[in-house]
């Protein structure tokens, strides 16, 4: 199985990125997806996930932090590619961002995930 994040880069406080996460080697339409991110010197942190059937999820209220409402997780069965539309980024947004593929537990839990993609930098500039 292999995942290949792309569609990060350097972005003004106030822009949008999009993320691709192209899956190869499994049947995608089968397996939840999600994207974490991870910031210098911080522990990576549960960004969105998204079911087999296209149900969203993202961290718990009390979690959500800066991130309420502008991340949007998607899916397209027939690329095998999942998304991460960014919206109204801010500079605490600047971290690698990693996609994962099939949970064995709760979503927002890193150690749920089976597979994982090699990143890709989203940097907010001020």
């Amino acid at each position: 199985v292999q995942l290949q994040a792309s569609g990060g880069g350097l972005v003004q406080t106030g822009g949008s990125l999009r993320l691709s996460c192209a899956v190869s080697g499994r049947i995608f339409s089968s397996y939840a997806h999600a994207w974490f991110r991870q910031a210098p010197g911080k522990e990576r942190e549960f960004v969105a996930a998204i079911d087999w059937s296209g149900v969203e999820a993202y961290p718990a209220d009390s979690m959500k932090g800066s991130m309420k409402g502008r991340f949007i997780i998607s899916r397209d069965n027939a690329k095998n590619t999942v998304y991460l539309e960014m919206n109204s980024l801010k500079p605490e947004d600047t971290a690698t961002y990693y996609c994962a593929a099939e949970n064995s537990g709760p979503f927002d839990s890193r150690s749920s995930w089976v597979y994982w993609g090699q990143g890709t930098l989203v940097t907010v500039s001020s």
